[in-house]
């Protein structure tokens, strides 16, 4: 991998990652920073593992990312009485993590299809108003 490819490859990580994050922000989550820094770090994970000498299987890499996110992921949810929050948070950090490692593997327009299915489904909830009732998936 060149110099300039790596550079292409983490700052699309990056710049997807802020965009899934923009619609978080929008609903008044503030997680741009998050979902931009999970998406950057899961790249720069799977370059490195790709760029380690006689590496037999740099795809292990990806499930450590995989793991490692959802235990971040763990820490967003709360339980608030009867109510959960921060499960729509944590799954949009593993999907960011998924845009980081795609983008860092050099699969940079399916990591901006997977980007745009994420805030795709986001999306709809925002537009139905569901974020104002109480729910399991907030």
């Amino acid at each position: 991998m060149t110099e300039v490819q790596f550079i292409l490859r983490l700052a699309v990580a990056q710049l997807l990652g802020a965009a899934i994050g923009l619609e978080r922000q929008w609903r008044q989550r503030r997680r741009v920073r998050a979902n931009a820094l999970v998406a950057t770090g899961a790249s720069l994970f799977v370059m490195l593992g790709s760029m380690i000498p006689n590496e037999q299987s740099p795809t292990r890499v990806v499930s450590y990312v995989v793991s490692g996110i959802g235990f971040i992921g763990g820490g967003v949810i709360l339980r608030e009485g009867f109510t959960v929050r921060g499960l729509n948070t944590s799954a949009t950090l593993w999907c960011a993590a998924a845009v980081g490692c795609l983008a860092g593997w050099g699969y940079l327009p399916e990591a901006s299809v997977g980007a745009l299915a994420i805030v795709g489904a986001n999306l709809p909830l925002r537009a139905s108003g569901a974020e104002n009732k109480p729910s399991a998936f907030a």
